[in-house]
């Protein structure tokens, strides 16, 4: 069972949650002007954790044979065959169905808007195939996050919540941009595009950065938009320190620093910008 469980976790990065759930309960708080109801809480907890868990479980399946060409990722879950793909396949299909119950419990609207989430879920991995851009799919992807929490207490889907969908999307394509300069060489061997793959690293983080100043933009938009107080404002200025020590940290000619760059300041940002909202609430 041990072994099940870490398997588990290490198949979906469970540690990774930090990107998307903060913002979920960010749009929730917002929704709800800062009293979302324990029902509320726990289904779209549920939601979120079924559609990610989906997500990476789709994501390994359909990049598997990818995964196990490149240095990099063939030391990952199902490329040295720690676990079959047909248990893969069952655990996405029961996210999926997990996602969708969640989904009733909540909004007509979430409900409505299911199909959506599951197909941009199978959809995105399949981006880098295709084109360049593939991280606004995956920045997509995760901007449903405060999305559908907002959803699923208005039952709407209005401007602020668009405004920080908006900025959560141009902030995971900036630093996917950053995570892709290290794979350059394997995906312009295989056929596979990527912004660097495209442009080389230089200009990949000259946009990534383009990306991450618009994000903080929009989430100023947002603060007015939803006149929101010191408190949060306090978290966008801090958000914007961390962006810019991020891109401190990563240089064209060294990427040594990366990981650091893309798992430990991502995680503060998303985890800053939620309890910076909290606050808000708390403390009006």
């Amino acid at each position: 069972m041990r072994r099940a469980v870490r398997l588990f976790v290490e198949l979906v990065r469970f540690e990774h949650t930090v990107f998307a759930l903060p913002f979920a309960y960010m749009g929730a708080l917002l929704a709800a002007n800062g009293r979302p109801t324990g029902w509320e809480w726990g289904w779209i907890t549920v939601a979120m954790v079924c559609a990610r868990t989906a997500g990476m479980a789709l994501n390994r399946l359909i990049d598997a044979d990818i995964d196990a060409k490149n240095p990099r990722t063939r030391s990952r879950t199902l490329p040295r065959g720690a676990m079959r793909r047909e248990t893969v396949w069952w655990l996405a299909g029961f996210s999926m169905a997990g996602l969708v119950g969640a989904a009733t419990q909540l909004q007509p609207i979430c409900v409505g808007w299911s199909p959506v989430a599951v197909l941009l879920l199978v959809m995105y991995s399949y981006l880098k195939r295709f084109t360049r851009y593939a991280h606004l799919g995956v920045g997509l992807v995760l901007a449903c996050a405060p999305v559908g929490a907002w959803m699923a207490i208005r039952n709407t889907i209005d401007l602020p919540i668009l405004l920080l969908g908006a900025a959560v999307m141009v902030w995971v394509a900036g630093f996917d941009i950053l995570y892709a300069c290290q794979d350059i060489d394997f995906d312009r061997a295989e056929g596979l595009h990527s912004v660097p793959q495209a442009l080389g690293a230089a200009r990949a983080l000259s946009m990534a950065q383009g990306c991450h100043a618009l994000s903080f933009i929009l989430l100023v938009l947002l603060g007015a938009a939803l006149h929101l107080g010191p408190c949060y404002f306090a978290g966008v200025t801090s958000v914007g320190a961390l962006l810019v020590y991020e891109h401190r940290l990563v240089k064209p000619q060294d990427l040594s620093r990366l990981d650091q760059a893309f798992f430990n300041v991502n995680g503060w940002i998303s985890v800053t910008l939620f309890l910076a909202t909290l606050a808000h609430y708390h403390f009006k």
